[in-house]
């Protein structure tokens, strides 16, 4: 189902991707003020990922399109938020390349692997999960470039955070390919 409440939920994560970079053109607020419209935004459109997958399965509304698209929306949220904190000099570029890069790998090594018929052996996985937790809290951090309630400088903790989370992709990424390679070769001959 195209247009039902889940696959609505996940739509609103690609709508909002121009809407958190377009907080950033916008002259007549000062910088503090985009911090924070770009970080709430991130973390309400963010939290849509939990209510689809949630909704789906409570309202029955599960769908082949919706589990298509809901992991492309979230590659898409987190790229466009990393490109915003490369170009803001807020995250290294080469954090950015690196969980950007993987995320294009993995997608397409899924696709690959959904064509041989092998698309268990690089189901999602536990460190999978903990590597989007830990970018989902940084990125927000990030975003808000300041001081949280007057002791977290999220700055300095989304930066950890990041970092963290490039070391989490590779380990992530090295974790699916490890499983993948097998099935590739056995597929192959």
């Amino acid at each position: 189902m195209f247009f039902n409440i889940p696959t609505l939920l996940t739509w609103a994560r690609i709508v909002a991707i121009p809407l958190i970079v377009g907080v950033f053109y916008l002259e007549n607020m000062s910088v503090a003020e985009q911090n924070l419209i770009a970080t709430v935004m991130f973390i309400v459109f963010a939290l849509t990922d939990w209510a689809d997958g949630y909704l789906a399965r409570k309202l029955n509304q599960t769908s082949a399109f919706g589990a298509f698209l809901d992991p492309v929306a979230d590659k898409f949220l987190v790229c466009a938020s990393l490109l915003v904190l490369v170009h803001l000099d807020r995250a290294d570029v080469f954090v950015a390349l690196i969980i950007i890069g993987r995320e294009i790998a993995i997608s397409s090594l899924r696709e690959w692997m959904a064509i041989i018929g092998a698309t268990k052996s690089v189901a999602v996985h536990m460190i999978g999960k903990v590597k989007t937790m830990v970018q989902m809290i940084a990125i927000p951090f990030l975003l808000f470039n300041g001081t949280l309630f007057g002791v977290i400088d999220t700055q300095v903790w989304g930066t950890w955070l990041i970092w963290i989370s490039a070391v989490l992709t590779i380990w992530s990424m090295v974790y699916y390919l490890q499983k993948a390679i097998p099935e590739i070769r056995s597929k192959s001959h």
